[in-house]
C-alpha cells in the first residue's frame, strides 16, 4: 500500500493533515478522493481515516514555495466533509495558517530565522507568521504550545468588505450584517432568533428549529453574498452582550454545527462588523479595535484597525501550533 507524508497540526482550536503539494496529486479531482479517503470522510465516525468526526478536526494544508513576490509559501486549505464525502476551497482556515510556518520551517521550504509570508490561496490575500512566541495559553486548548503571531495583509473577500453592498440586510425578518474579512460570515443578534446567546453548545445543538432557522438565514444570505458553493460557507454568529468582561458573546454555526470555540478568520470578520457604526450588533459590543471575543470555552483575542471610510487597515491574532506526528498516512 502506498502511503503519503504527512505531519498532523494542532493549529490554534482546529487540527489539521499537512502535504506538501508535490506529494499530492496534481489533479484536483485525484486529490481530492485521496484525501477524502485519508480522512475516512464518509463515515460519521471517519473511523477508517485520520479525522476526528467533526470538521474541527477534518481540515487540510495543502503547502507549496510560493511564486508570488515577497511571498515564501502558498497555502490551500481544504475542509473535508465528515457525515458527507465532500471537499471544499471555498474558505480560509486561521487557525490551520497558524500551523503553516511551522511545517514550511520543518520541510526546508524558509530558513528558520526570520517571519514567513504566506498566501492564502483560498481569498488570494496574506498573512504574515512570527514565531516561536514563548508559550503561550489559548482557550479551548489544554496546556500551552509555542505562540504564533498571525498578522493579515488583506484579509478582504472577494465580493468586497460587505458583499451585500449593505450594512446591513434584513431576512426573514432578521436584521443581519453580511461581512467578509477572511470569512464570509453572517452575524445576526441571538435575541432576535428566540435565543440569549449564552446557552451552551449541548443546548443550541438540539433545538432543531433553530437550526433549521439558521439555515434558511444563511443559504439566503448566500444568495445576497454572492456565494456559489455554500458546502461551509457562510458562516452564521450570533452575538450577545458580553458576560465575561470581553468585548462580545458570540455563538457560531459552522455552518449548521456548533462550534465549540469561533474561529480565527470568523472571529475577525465578527470584529469588523461590530467595529461598524450601524452594523448588527455593534450596540452591544464594549471595546476598541482589540476586540476579546467571548465563546462556548473562553476567549479569542483578535485585532482589527478600520480607517474613517470603513477599509480594513489591518487585522491580527495570536494563535499556537503544536506538531502532533510527522510520518506516514495510508489512505484507504
Amino acid at each position: 500500500m502506498a502511503g503519503v507524508p504527512c505531519m498532523l497540526i494542532r493549529g490554534g482550536t482546529s487540527k489539521g493533515a499537512y502535504f506538501l503539494a508535490a506529494d499530492l496529486p496534481s489533479d484536483p479531482a485525484e486529490r481530492d478522493d485521496l484525501l477524502i479517503r485519508t480522512m475516512g470522510s464518509g463515515d460519521p465516525r471517519q473511523i477508517d481515516g485520520i479525522g476526528g468526526a467533526t470538521p474541527l478536526t477534518s481540515k487540510v494544508a495543502v503547502v507549496s514555495p510560493s511564486s508570488e513576490p515577497n511571498v515564501d509559501v502558498d497555502y490551500l486549505f481544504l475542509q473535508l466533509g465528515v457525515e458527507e464525502a465532500t471537499v471544499s476551497d471555498r474558505q480560509n482556515c486561521g487557525n490551520l495558517l497558524a500551523g503553516v510556518g511551522p511545517f514550511a520551517v520543518a520541510r526546508g521550504l524558509v530558513p528558520t530565522d526570520r517571519p514567513v509570508r504566506i498566501r492564502m490561496v483560498n481569498s488570494d490575500s496574506v498573512a504574515t507568521a512570527r514565531f516561536p512566541v514563548g508559550e503561550v495559553a489559548i482557550s479551548g486548548v489544554p496546556g500551552t504550545a509555542p505562540g504564533v503571531v498571525l498578522d493579515f495583509d488583506d484579509t478582504e473577500g472577494p465580493n468586497g468588505l460587505l458583499p451585500t453592498g449593505n450594512l446591513v440586510d434584513v431576512i426573514d425578518g432578521v436584521p443581519v450584517t453580511c461581512v467578509d474579512n477572511g470569512m464570509p460570515v453572517v452575524v445576526a443578534r441571538a435575541a432576535d432568533l428566540g435565543v440569549t446567546g449564552y446557552e451552551s453548545v449541548s443546548q443550541l445543538a438540539d433545538d432543531l428549529a433553530l437550526r433549521d432557522r439558521v439555515q434558511r438565514l444563511r443559504m439566503q444570505a448566500a444568495a445576497l453574498m454572492g456565494l456559489r458553493d455554500t458546502t461551509s460557507v457562510p458562516k452564521t454568529t450570533l452575538v450577545a452582550p458580553p458576560v465575561d468582561g470581553g468585548s462580545i458573546c458570540t455563538r457560531t454555526f459552522i455552518p449548521l454545527r456548533l462550534h465549540t470555540s469561533i474561529g480565527v478568520l470568523g472571529a475577525v470578520s465578527v470584529a469588523t462588523a461590530l467595529l461598524m457604526d450601524g452594523g448588527v450588533g455593534h450596540e452591544l459590543f464594549s471595546g476598541s479595535s482589540r476586540v476579546d471575543v467571548e465563546h462556548p470555552t473562553g476567549h479569542l483575542q483578535v485585532e482589527v484597525e478600520l480607517d474613517p471610510a470603513g477599509r480594513v487597515r489591518r487585522s491580527g491574532v495570536v494563535r499556537t501550533a503544536r506538531t502532533l506526528f510527522d510520518g506516514t498516512v495510508f489512505p484507504r
